[in-house]
C-alpha cells in the first residue's frame, strides 16, 4: 500500500455541486446573449426551420411579440435577418432599401411598442439578391462580387436601418472598406457598428441558408470570406475595421474558432473603454448539437451550456446564439 500523500488537493474544489459553483470563474449571463430572428413579410407566420430545431421564420407581428416575451424573461439583445419573396429579389438587392421590408418594419414596431431592448440588424444584401451573393456581381466570375460598387449599397442600407430604429448595424459581407463607408454614411447618428471583422468561409452555415433563404445560386463566397487555413489573417482584418471606426467586432463561426476568439480578445483593447468582441455560434454548430442529442449521443442542455461557456471563456464578451431563449432557463 502506497504511503505517498499529495501536498495539494485540487479535487477538493470539485467535490459537490455547491463547491464547483463557488469556484467557477467563467459564467454566462443573459446579458451576454444575442438572439437571432428571421423576419419575413406576412401576418401570423411562425414557420419552423427544418434543419434548426426550435428556430422559425416569423412575420413581423410574431417577431415583435417574441421579442416582447423574451425581454420579460431576461433577454435584451436581438439581431434581425430579413427574408423577402423571390419576386422582390434582383441583381442589386434593392429590396434591402425598401422601408417596408420586414427588418425595417420590425424595427419600427419594436420602437413604437416601447420595448426596452437592444436591436441589431444584419447589414448585407445576400438576403435580397436573386443570385444570393453579398453584393453587386463583378464582371470577372472568379472575383464574384464587385467590392466598391457594393459599398454604396451597404452605406444606404445602414442609414435606413439606423433611421428605422437599429441601435447597431452589423455588416457581414466581408467587403473591403465596408466599415469606413458605413461610418461615413451614418454621420453623426449614434448607431454603432458591429463588424463581422473575422468571418470564415465555413461549411457550418448550411442551416442558416435554409432559414434565411439566401444561399448563393452559383459558386461560393470564398473570394470574400476568409480562408480557415490562414492563421493570422484575422489581425489584418481586425486592424482595418478598428481603423475605419468599428465599435465592436465579431468572430464567426465561434465553437470551431476558439483560438481566434482568444487572439482577437488579446489583441483588441478590452471593455469598458475598449472594443467588445462578439462571437457567432453559427447554425451548423447549433444543429450538430441537436442532431447528436436526438441520437442520444449527448445531453442537449449540458452540451449547449458547455460550448457556450467555452466561447465566453475564450474571450467573447457577447455570443450570438440560437440557444439564447433556452439558455436563459438553463443558466437559472
Amino acid at each position: 500500500m502506497s504511503t505517498y500523500r499529495p501536498t495539494q488537493r485540487p479535487r477538493d474544489q470539485r467535490i459537490g455541486q455547491a463547491t464547483r459553483d463557488e469556484h467557477a470563474d467563467v459564467l454566462v449571463e443573459p446579458a451576454d446573449l444575442v438572439m437571432p430572428l428571421f423576419v419575413r413579410d406576412g401576418q401570423g407566420i411562425d414557420k419552423p426551420v427544418s434543419s434548426m430545431p426550435g428556430v422559425s421564420q416569423m412575420s413581423t407581428d410574431v417577431a415583435v411579440n417574441t421579442i416582447r416575451e423574451q425581454v420579460s424573461r431576461g433577454l435584451r439583445r436581438f439581431i434581425l435577418f430579413g427574408i423577402v419573396d423571390s419576386a422582390k429579389k434582383d441583381a442589386t438587392g434593392s429590396a434591402a432599401l425598401d422601408v417596408s421590408n420586414p427588418v425595417h418594419t420590425t424595427l419600427r414596431q419594436v420602437r413604437d411598442a416601447g420595448i426596452d431592448c437592444e436591436m441589431m440588424a444584419d447589414l448585407c444584401v445576400c438576403e435580397y439578391t436573386d443570385h444570393g451573393h453579398c453584393g453587386v456581381l463583378h464582371d470577372d466570375p472568379e472575383v464574384t462580387v464587385d467590392n466598391d460598387a457594393t459599398l454604396e449599397l451597404l452605406a444606404q442600407q445602414a442609414v435606413l436601418l439606423a433611421d428605422n430604429g437599429a441601435d447597431i448595424v452589423a455588416p457581414s459581407g466581408m467587403m473591403d472598406g465596408q466599415v469606413g463607408a458605413i461610418r461615413q454614411a451614418l454621420g453623426s447618428r449614434d448607431t454603432k457598428i458591429l463588424s463581422y471583422a473575422i468571418k470564415y468561409a465555413s461549411s457550418l452555415y448550411g442551416p442558416f441558408r435554409e432559414a434565411g433563404e439566401g444561399a448563393p445560386k452559383f459558386g461560393d463566397r470564398r473570394s470574400y470570406q476568409m480562408d480557415y487555413r490562414r492563421s493570422d489573417e484575422w489581425a489584418t482584418e481586425l486592424a482595418l475595421d478598428l481603423e475605419e471606426g468599428a465599435d465592436m467586432v465579431m468572430v464567426k463561426p465561434a465553437a470551431a474558432y476558439l483560438d481566434i476568439i482568444r487572439q482577437v480578445r488579446d489583441a483588441a483593447p478590452p471593455p469598458p473603454e475598449g472594443i467588445p468582441v462578439a462571437a457567432y455560434h453559427v447554425s451548423g454548430e447549433y444543429s450538430m448539437i441537436h442532431a447528436a442529442a436526438e441520437r442520444g449521443w449527448c445531453d442537449l442542455q449540458s452540451a449547449a451550456l458547455e460550448i457556450t461557456t467555452a466561447i465566453r471563456r475564450a474571450g467573447a464578451d457577447s455570443i450570438v446564439t440560437y440557444f439564447a431563449p433556452r439558455l436563459v432557463d438553463w443558466i437559472d
